[in-house]
């Protein structure tokens, strides 16, 4: 299955590499083919929700297939305290290319369809569906011309995909898709999961306002008894499943034809038995630094991987989290900051909440005659402790923090290639294989999205 994969990356390579040699303005003219559609390549930059203007006639429905590659070499190493778990030896190589495959359908005037296909991952060798969404920006479908008044500020959005929660999520890895990231990892507290969703977006003037509701689930059951991880220990003590609810609020403008200002605060609440957990383990393809601090069992010497390694989940069933998110661009100038926050317990009745605050701050500086070339910093970190039984002592505070210092080059408008310095440390409060842990080195990613 694995060297199946394999197979479909490269077909992917094959296939993309020849777009890739398209001119700049031939692709700018595919990407209009699509109406309230982000861009897949330079162009789709620092584009967050898809804006309500569009310069795309429909003349029928047309199909757009596209896809995504990503590869990278991977330098690093890893250490963790003496009487720690043994760490495997770590060496510097290519790892598993990945693929995704993108198919967008402009079903009607304002109506589009989007799916993606993990081709190749990480976590999974098979092939397999991500998700996908239907988005409607107009109800000509009903009449000409209805309700336009409201549709001309209103998106609806609804499918089993990634909710609309935070903006780091516009910035991300998306398996293959890795052309908007301009690091080579994503957060450490990475918020992404696929769920069924319904959505509403607002954008009258330069103000946003979104508001959605999920069920939660990353597996969606009509079984009411399943309920969640450890619902056998916890069998009649915890609450039926329930809805979980989303939002955002913010304030985007172009101030003037140098200064662009974005502000917005998401939150994200899932109170039911198997509705948490979710957010930052909904990542089913896997993290970007290959097999790091992954440690050989010291009882049956079996490796211990992680696929989401470099990666923190608080792991709470039942949470509540909120994002802000700040945006400055300066001409070439750019600064993206991430302040988050989730509180929750495992919903047992005798828990105690726990709480992790995340902190991240993107500086890049982007140059060239089309801005082809940028160089950049990144801090991470995450801060918190964990839930713990009632009248039991506070557990002592967890930290973990990232850097991450490099620079890109876009090759053409739909080809990246991208190096950094990366440098991840724990605390000793994590205990086990990351007690006192940390990577550093340096890693190589070459993306084509087209």
């Amino acid at each position: 299955m694995k060297k199946a994969g394999i197979i479909l990356s490269a077909i992917v390579f094959i296939i993309s590499g020849a777009f890739a040699q398209q001119s700049n303005e031939s692709k700018d003219a595919d990407e209009r083919s699509m109406q309230y559609f982000r861009a897949p390549g330079y162009n789709g930059l620092n584009v967050f929700e898809t804006p309500k203007e569009t310069d795309v006639e429909f003349d029928g429905m047309e199909v757009r297939i596209g896809g995504d590659f990503a590869l990278q070499f991977q330098g690093l190493d890893h250490e963790n305290a003496s009487g720690a778990p043994g760490l495997i030896p770590l060496g510097s190589n290519i790892n598993l290319p990945s693929a995704n495959l993108n198919i967008d359908v402009q079903l009607h005037d304002g109506v589009r369809m989007h799916l993606r296909t993990y081709l190749s991952s990480r976590h999974h060798n098979e092939s397999w569906v991500k998700g996908g969404y239907m988005q409607i920006d107009k109800l000509n479908f009903i009449s000409e011309g209805f309700a336009s008044g409201i549709m001309d500020i209103m998106t609806i959005r609804t499918g089993m995909d990634q909710p609309n929660y935070g903006d780091a999520m516009f910035r991300r890895s998306d398996n293959a898709k890795a052309i908007y990231n301009p690091f080579v990892g994503n957060y450490i507290m990475d918020a992404f999961t696929t769920e069924p969703f319904f959505e509403l977006t607002f954008q009258p003037n330069d103000f946003l306002i979104v508001g959605g509701v999920t069920n939660g689930m990353l597996h969606p059951t009509v079984n009411n008894s399943v309920t969640g991880w450890g619902s056998d220990k916890y069998a009649g003590e915890m609450d039926d499943l329930a809805i979980t609810t989303y939002g955002k609020l913010g304030w985007d403008s172009q101030v003037s034809e140098d200064l662009r200002l974005r502000l917005t605060g998401s939150f994200y609440s899932a109170q039911g038995s198997d509705n948490g957990d979710h957010l930052y383990s909904g990542d089913r393809a896997g993290a970007r630094y290959y097999k790091v601090l992954s440690y050989i069992a010291p009882s049956d010497s079996s490796v211990n991987t992680n696929f989401r390694s470099g990666r923190f989940n608080p792991g709470f069933s039942k949470e509540s989290a909120f994002q802000i998110n700040p945006f400055l661009k300066y001409r070439g100038l750019e600064f993206f900051g991430v302040f988050e926050q989730t509180t929750g317990n495992n919903g047992a009745p005798d828990r105690e909440d726990g709480s992790y605050t995340q902190i991240g701050a993107e500086l890049l500086y982007r140059f060239g005659s089309w801005n082809q070339f940028y160089i950049g910093g990144r801090y991470n970190s995450v801060t918190g402790n964990d839930d713990y039984a009632s009248g039991a002592q506070e557990p002592d505070e967890k930290s973990v923090n990232r850097v991450n210092f490099g620079g890109g080059w876009f090759i053409t408008k739909n080809t990246l290639v991208k190096l950094e310095y990366v440098s991840q440390n724990y605390d000793e409060n994590f205990g086990n294989q990351l007690e006192d842990a940390s990577f550093s080195g340096a890693v190589m990613e070459a993306v084509i999205s087209f």
